[in-house]
């Protein structure tokens, strides 16, 4: 029996690489993409299971390419779609942030993601399964960081949406809204104190880890969760 393909978009580091190794662990073959550490990505590869891709999913006609390539080279329709790749930039109060950041961020995480689920609502088998990956700082107001909470609640929004479009197809569609987790973009641009800050949002007093959430995620996308849909899951520690 072929295993069933999964592609998971923003896949060499990160919560996404975790994904990458837990759902292959879990049986899937995997197609993922990167933006621009091909050697990174290549040390995640293995011959006929995970194969990488560049891709920039702020260009539409790229990322139909990508759906494309990716089902001619695994000879399948994808079993299941993870929607993780996304950036972040400085915090700033609304008053002081930059038109330019804004547009920039606005550009990869909502309108790059509606350019993913746009062709994962395509794609997808029916029965199939249809994640993205969002932040729980929709439900926890953190300032500066009007931005990229409000991209990551278009996310949401859309997923919303399609849990009630595809149900007719038996596609389940749900987000994982995860805290504050150790990855390369909570570090990025915050001072020790504030790293501390972030861990005690939660009772345990740390930050999650990337593989705490991508069991999560393998949970979602598996028969075990089945009545699962149409919902916003949070790994956050009691954050939220």
């Amino acid at each position: 029996m072929t295993k069933p393909l999964a592609i998971i978009i923003g896949g060499s580091r990160g919560i996404g690489a975790a994904c990458v190794q837990t759902l292959h662990r879990d049986g899937f073959r995997i197609a993922f993409t990167y933006v621009s550490q091909p050697q990174q990505a290549a040390k995640l590869e293995i011959s006929n299971e995970i194969k990488s891709y560049a891709l920039d999913i702020q260009q539409p006609e790229f990322v139909s390419k990508l759906f494309t390539q990716v089902q001619q080279d695994f000879a399948s329709r994808p079993d299941l779609i993870v929607m993780n790749a996304g950036i972040n930039l400085p915090y700033a109060p609304m008053g002081q942030y930059s038109h330019e950041n804004f547009k920039k961020i606005i550009s990869v995480n909502l309108f790059g993601a509606f350019n993913v689920l746009y062709e994962a609502a395509n794609h997808v088998k029916d029965g199939g399964s249809i994640i993205a990956i969002t932040t729980s700082m929709v439900r926890h107001a953190v300032p500066g960081a009007a931005a990229y909470t409000a991209s990551k609640a278009g996310v949401e929004a859309i997923i919303r949406s399609m849990a009630k479009e595809l149900a007719p197809r038996q596609v389940r569609v749900n987000a994982v809204a995860p805290g504050s987790i150790d990855t390369d973009l909570f570090h990025a641009g915050k001072t020790e104190e504030a790293k501390a800050r972030s861990a005690a949002l939660s009772p345990f007093n740390r930050i999650g880890t990337c593989e705490e959430v991508a069991e999560v995620v393998s949970f979602v996308a598996s028969d075990k969760a089945s009545w699962v849909h149409g919902q916003i899951i949070q790994p956050n520690g009691g954050m939220v």
